[in-house]
């Protein structure tokens, strides 16, 4: 019997109720396939903070490093967030853990579904059949780049923005991969016409284009990606961007579906990758049984699509999708939902 090592931080906030459902389908679907997970929990964030004074604990990152992939939660509290002088946050583990498990690309599907194409805030023709992936790098760019500052007297602030031909082919190689094993439609969205590092950025992609040929490779401002996300989601396929443009886009994609408790998302690692839902912690809404589980569902399907169980993760996949056709939902879907976090999480265990 194959076995898989998954490390599993809950985090903070709905983080343990959403990670226990998706356990709970992933501990049915190695049941039906005749495979097994050992799952092995450890601390992130808060409660790291609270016993270990670490928002990402030594023993934490051992345990991902060993794993064959790590799936994980929220972070946030808001004993954090209301005391500005805190020199811990939770939000620090998460940069910690990225930045030691060498996590260089954050992926994020967006999809629409059309039991709840009226969710959107977009008309139901326009969101129909939506179906693309963005690609975002994470190691480079203005967020990381020296020297950054402010003068002396306060009035003038500087960041660098700094890119690598090694990390921009590095991402490229990703992209390229999953747009051959999807619609083999890649946009690489940049803003050449300006900035220096987004013409390195469209040098490299188009050197890299002539290794895919298979592959329609096209190129996109990022002020026009931006608009074309809104007015024609449907054209795209796989989209790879620079680190904060990423970041934007990634956030205007994630109204399209009509609800963050869909989204799912993966951090994919030079030792090991880590996938998680894209919402947030939600503390107010913790312990309460009413938070969305399928973010983090969708996310055990992409975990179990990068371990190279791609049977399982179409038969989990479909199990999730057919909570939503049946309308077993929580009420962030649909108000007058009698359904919970632990019901839904119940349906697509029944239903794989």
């Amino acid at each position: 019997m194959k076995k898989y090592k998954i490390a599993v931080l809950p985090g903070d906030g709905i983080g343990p109720e959403i990670i226990n459902e998706a356990l709970k389908v992933l501990e049915k679907t190695a049941q039906k396939s005749g495979i097994s997970f050992d799952f092995t929990f450890g601390q992130v964030g808060s409660s790291a903070i609270d016993s270990d004074g670490n928002p990402y604990p030594d023993s934490t990152h051992e345990l991902c490093i060993n794993s064959d992939a790590v799936l994980f939660g929220a972070i946030g509290d808001p004993k954090y967030d209301n005391d500005p002088s805190a020199k811990v946050r939770p939000e620090q583990g998460l940069l910690a853990m990225r930045k030691k498990l060498g996590m260089y690309a954050n992926v994020r599907p967006v999809r629409t579904f059309s039991s709840l194409a009226e969710k959107s805030p977009l008309r139901t023709e326009i969101v129909k059949g939506v179906d693309f992936v963005v690609i975002r790098e994470l190691t480079g760019g203005i967020y990381f780049g020296e020297p950054r500052g402010r003068s002396e007297n306060g009035d003038v602030a500087f960041d660098t923005c700094v890119y690598s031909r090694f990390e921009i082919t590095r991402i490229l190689d990703l992209a390229y991969k999953m747009a051959e094993s999807r619609n083999r439609k890649l946009t690489v969205v940049d803003k050449a016409n300006v900035l220096a590092t987004s013409r390195l950025w469209r040098e490299t992609a188009k050197e890299h284009a002539s290794g895919y040929p298979g592959i329609s490779t096209g190129f996109m401002f990022v002020d026009n990606a931006a608009m074309k996300l809104i007015q024609c989601p449907g054209d795209f396929d796989v989209i790879v961007t620079e680190n904060m443009f990423g970041d934007i886009l990634t956030d205007e994609a994630s109204v399209i579906t009509g609800s963050l408790g869909l989204l799912p998302s993966a951090s994919i690692g030079e030792k090991v990758s880590l996938f998680e839902p894209i919402h947030g912690s939600y503390p107010q809404a913790a312990g309460m049984n009413i938070a969305n589980p399928l973010g983090t569902v969708f996310s055990a399907v992409m975990l179990l699509e990068h371990l190279g169980l791609a049977d399982e993760a179409k038969a989990l996949d479909r199990a999730a999708e057919l909570s939503l056709e049946k309308g077993i939902v929580t009420k962030d879907l649909d108000r007058d939902s009698k359904y919970g976090t632990s019901d839904v999480g119940d349906f697509i265990r029944d239903n794989i």
